[in-house]
């Protein structure tokens, strides 16, 4: 009956060291999403997702995690407010990690105070695991030998045809030079998520406003995917 009332927490082990941790994905894309939920589930860790700022705030007002992971671009604003704004909290998350496939990625969510980072493609789970907890404060580290996986998480392929779905809507919806950036943007860590090189060029083609040609390249991918 006590243990009803009050549950037991899951220690973390060698082998699933983030045991008893929730996450929280703040990640616009389903591809990359679902690459930190298999990470996050292969290493113990509960997870849920938020696809902008506006839904992170709303889980944030209801639970407290203990990691939150930021992509730095999202549809409704930039992720570093949200990292402000969970750095300056009280009390604070215990792990804040920035998530980007910039270039400068890192050094932009560090000063917007998180507490690491990690780069597009996430798919190696040792990686992960050390990115995580190597951010904890020293007290909350679990202690003894634990395992360094090698191994990779590859998302579904249906998962990658959502977001190429989702790619052809904003596109269908831009009015702005805005509006191209954050597909750019949104095109661009997916590319490096799947190592999809026509996504990459769709990028430049963006970037140099050749939209017919992402058009085009877009409708083919999802006439395929529905195919």
């Amino acid at each position: 009956m006590l243990d009803d009332l009050f549950p037991v927490q899951p220690k973390p082990t060698a082998a699933k060291p983030l045991s008893g941790m929730t996450v929280l994905v703040v990640e616009d894309s389903r591809f990359a999403s679902e690459a930190l939920r298999l990470l996050c589930v292969h290493s113990g860790a509960r997870v849920r997702r938020a696809d902008c700022l506006t839904s992170a705030r709303r889980h944030l007002k209801v639970y407290r995690p203990s990691v939150v992971i930021v992509d730095l671009g999202l549809p409704d604003g930039s992720g570093e407010d949200l990292i402000r704004e969970l750095d300056t909290a009280m009390p604070r998350v215990p792990v804040i990690l920035g998530l980007s496939g910039e270039p400068d990625g890192e050094d932009t969510a560090r000063a917007a105070g998180a507490d690491g980072f990690l780069a597009k493609p996430v798919k190696g789970l040792g990686a992960f695991q050390i990115a995580v907890l190597n951010a904890l404060p020293e007290a909350d580290r679990p202690m003894g030998l634990r395992m360094v996986p090698s191994d990779e998480v590859h998302p579904d392929d249906a998962v990658l045809d959502e977001d190429i779905l989702n790619a052809c809507d904003l596109l269908a919806a831009a009015r702005s030079r805005e509006d191209y950036d954050y597909l750019a943007h949104f095109l661009h860590g997916l590319a490096l998520s799947a190592h999809d090189g026509e996504l990459t060029a769709a990028v430049e083609a963006i970037r140099e406003d050749r939209i017919d040609e992402v058009e085009a390249l877009l409708r083919r991918r999802l006439g395929v995917a529905e195919g």
